[in-house]
């Protein structure tokens, strides 16, 4: 009986050093442990760990080595950095809401894409489909396009304008993104 009126004391006193603890580092610890880990939520859990690594600890906080902020502020620390490598260790978490796109785009859609685009460029006269291949597919400036094809850049410009217009209605107006179909 008496060990467990013991433990009440000693555990009120506990509590009552953690809420003083609190009261006067709690915006110190807060305010380092947002700065550190750039989330308020996060920051608030390392708080809230510091404030119990010291509850389970009350010992180190009075021992006279240092001060009691300096030691809270290096769990805090500590703490950030164990979070961070242990994130580090772990692969990268995917969401798993059904509204999520899935992880790996499909194959069969950019098949499909690439053929229906090359039997549009195949519809193109060989002036604008030289044009588009030129600056879409093999990513060349209008300048360097119209050196290889010893054309004026003017009318590489307005090749590959009317090359684009009659390749949209060659499609049925379809909109296709072209950094996906080229690359």
């Amino acid at each position: 009986m008496a060990s467990l009126l013991s433990r009440r004391r000693k555990t009120a006193g506990d509590d009552a050093l953690i809420r003083s603890l609190f009261e006067e580092h709690g915006r110190a610890l807060l305010a380092y442990s947002t700065r550190l880990t750039g989330d308020r939520a996060a920051a608030e859990d390392v708080v809230q760990e510091t404030l119990v690594r010291a509850w389970r600890n009350p010992g180190a906080l009075v021992n006279g080595k240092g001060s009691v902020r300096g030691w809270l502020l290096t769990v805090a620390r500590n703490i950030v950095i164990d979070r961070s490598r242990a994130k580090a260790a772990r692969p990268q978490e995917v969401a798993t809401t059904p509204t999520a796109p899935p992880a790996v785009r499909d194959h069969a859609d950019s098949v499909v894409d690439s053929m229906v685009v090359t039997e549009a460029l195949d519809r193109l006269s060989e002036d604008h489909r030289d044009v588009l291949v030129r600056i879409y597919f093999r990513g060349l400036s209008v300048a360097e396009a119209a050196a290889e094809l010893a054309i004026p850049p003017g009318t590489v410009k307005s090749r590959s304008y009317y090359a684009l217009r009659a390749l949209r209605e060659a499609l049925g107006g379809a909109a296709f993104v072209w950094k996906e179909v080229a690359g």
